[in-house]
């Protein structure tokens, strides 16, 4: 069991909502609760007690809100299954960013964590097979739209097939050429192949599902590098450029 668990779909909401004023703000007040999530200032102030007690956040009358070491790894489960749902509905589903935004916000609080990690698995799956990809995700979308014929599968298939004939015959020319994660690009795609890290370092990237295999994506690099944010598994991490230096990916 997990500690989003024990915890009501308002308080994860309220946790959420923390975390992203935080990260927008520096700093959170009670009214900024109320305002981003459009209730009373009685009710922020019962599920703020409500979270202090349950250690999940540093709060106090007239004082700026924190969120504790432990209130912090809460909050980005949930906005870690409010993501994976988001980007399958995209990447997979080919849903409108709104819609499938707004499915995700209903959906978070009550998806089991094991089908959230079959999400996780079929998204990936989808985005590295060569049967998926960019131009599957669009045939389902015309499909859907529009129908198709058997014909065109057959055609779709014949396509498929070349291209990788096409990829290996490349592949059999030239050996894989690797690279740091902090050579990337914001928007960049990449799988893991080594981790270098020791000690602390290497168990928070690993905690986080930057494992070997994984692909992540960046999202944004500060200026000179450092730090750079990724996305890896639906979670959200942000990486030193010496902690993205010791890890050893193909670009995608």
């Amino acid at each position: 069991m997990t500690l989003t668990d024990t915890l009501t779909a308002s308080l994860e909401d309220y946790l959420e909502a923390i975390f992203q004023i935080i990260a927008d703000k520096q700093a959170v007040r009670p009214k900024d609760i109320a305002r981003r999530l459009e209730v009373s200032n009685a009710s922020v102030t019962g599920a703020l007690r409500t979270l202090a007690n349950k250690a999940l956040i540093n709060y106090a009358p007239y004082d700026v809100i924190s969120l504790t070491s432990t209130g912090r790894t809460a909050a980005l489960d949930v906005i870690r299954r409010h993501e994976v749902l988001r980007d399958f509905f995209v990447k997979v589903l080919a849903v409108d960013g709104a819609n499938a935004d707004q499915a995700a916000c209903r959906m978070e609080h009550s998806i089991p964590k094991v089908i959230l990690e079959r999400f996780v698995q079929f998204a990936e799956f989808v985005e590295v097979c060569p049967r998926g990809g960019s131009k599957w995700i669009a045939g389902f979308g015309y499909h859907c739209d529009r129908g198709s014929a058997p014909d065109k599968c057959e055609r779709c298939i014949s396509v498929t097939l070349e291209d990788v004939r096409q990829n290996k015959r490349q592949g059999d020319r030239k050996t894989i050429t690797t690279a740091k994660l902090k050579d990337l690009k914001q928007g960049q795609k990449a799988k893991v192949v080594k981790i270098h890290a020791r000690g602390e370092t290497n168990k928070r990237i690993v905690e986080m599902g930057v494992t070997p295999g994984a692909v992540v994506e960046v999202e944004r690099v500060a200026p000179f590098g450092d730090p750079m944010d990724i996305k890896v598994k639906g979670y959200h991490l942000s990486l030193r450029k010496e902690e993205a230096e010791g890890i050893e990916i193909e670009v995608l």
